[in-house]
């Protein structure tokens, strides 16, 4: 199967803006979880920081896991790639490997149970959404 580039950057497009928007509605919360105050959020000036580096790398981060969700789809949708299949790949790849992974590293760092919750439920979102634009554009 040909990568569909344009699937491939759709996909990586809806992750990275619901992300924007699941953190600026949990943003409190998130902030409480790692011990951030509003403080920590702002310049020497007291404007806001703007986290362009940690955005850019989760952008990086969801177009390979959106190429590499593709490849994945492509593999196991026997019967023919679906949104039903898109999504289907991706809950099981979440489980098997996000979640799992994020609970070990917040667990050895001791984090909150509630940062694990919020990004462990952002990375079920952003892998949702790409196998279903995934499933419906391949």
């Amino acid at each position: 199967m040909a990568i569909n580039w344009l699937a491939i950057i759709a996909a990586t497009a809806a992750a990275w803006i619901f992300g924007a928007i699941w953190y600026g509605a949990l943003s409190k919360q998130w902030m409480a979880a790692i011990g951030f105050t509003g403080a920590d959020m702002k310049d020497a000036s007291g404007k806001a920081k703007i986290p362009v580096i940690p955005m850019v790398v989760s952008l990086i981060a969801e177009f390979v896991m959106a190429l590499v969700l593709a490849g994945v789809i492509a593999h196991v949708a026997k019967s023919g790639v679906t949104v039903k299949s898109g999504m289907t790949t991706a809950a099981i790849c979440w489980l098997g490997f996000v979640i799992t992974t994020l609970a070990t590293n917040h667990a050895y760092g001791k984090a909150k149970l509630s940062l694990t919750a919020i990004d462990g439920t952002h990375w079920l979102g952003v892998l949702l959404i790409q196998g279903a634009v995934l499933g419906a554009l391949l």
